[in-house]
């Protein structure tokens, strides 16, 4: 395991990975200004109208104190998204994976593994429906987990142990998706749960460096991609396309 992660960390700013890490480093960017922005936004609309809403309630001779408390809210809120980013970024890596996971296997198959068949390329549908369904349930976790981030780091343990579940089924089952059905890609990731999910843990640190997970959507496929090839043993044969839609 700890083999096949060096080799894609050896990868990742190889030549014809560079072209890959660009364009993924700047769609994440996007994604998190978008969400950025938009979040702020919606927090910085409800500190509004909650302060028109007390203003409301206690009269207008708390307008400047009400005023105060909403611009150190929304100043506060603007902090919050930047510091939240960290935690977005497991929910971003999966919306990107989706769009790179053929053009970074095929790279890792072909260098890695030049005598074997190379994996089918996943349908871009089937593709970005295993990303979202990932990001959603990495969102959820992230909301669910952040109450509990200041009890004695509970929210941050079960948030990094959520993660590596999650990261690592995914990335496991797109890796293993270019040369299996869903189905059999499924039944695979729950037949060798246990190195799966560590396999996890280390993309779940790796997703936790700033700045370096920008290129989590890399790593992690380049790995499981290794890893799917372990366990497989001899090579699996390859499926016809139209298996993938069962």
């Amino acid at each position: 395991m700890i083999g096949a992660a060096v080799k894609a960390l050896a990868q990742i700013l190889s030549p014809p990975m560079r072209a890959i890490l660009w364009r993924v480093i700047g769609l994440a960017l996007v994604l998190i200004a978008v969400s950025a922005v938009g979040l702020q936004r919606l927090l910085s609309w409800l500190a509004g109208s909650g302060e028109l809403w007390a203003e409301t309630v206690l009269g207008p001779t708390f307008h400047t104190p009400l005023n105060i408390l909403a611009w150190i809210v929304s100043i506060a809120a603007g902090f919050g998204i930047v510091f939240g980013a960290v935690f977005l970024m497991p929910t971003i890596s999966s919306l990107v994976a989706g769009v790179f996971v053929d053009d970074v296997g095929e790279i890792v198959e072909r260098e890695h593994y030049p005598a074997e068949h190379s994996g089918a390329p996943l349908p871009f549908g089937l593709a970005m429906t295993e990303g979202v369904k990932t990001a959603l349930l990495t969102l959820l976790v992230y909301l669910i987990a952040l109450p509990f981030v200041f009890v004695a780091g509970a929210g941050f343990i079960a948030f990094f142990i959520a993660t590596a579940w999650l990261l690592g089924r995914e990335y496991f089952e797109l890796a293993a998706m270019r040369f299996r059905s869903p189905a059999e890609a499924k039944a695979m990731r729950r037949d060798n749960a246990s190195t799966v999910f560590l396999g996890g843990l280390i993309i779940a640190a790796f997703v936790a460096i700033p700045i370096v997970n920008l290129a989590t959507p890399l790593f992690g496929m380049a790995f499981m991609v290794h890893m799917h090839k372990r366990l497989s043993g001899p090579r699996p044969e390859l499926i016809a396309p139209d298996r993938r839609s069962r």
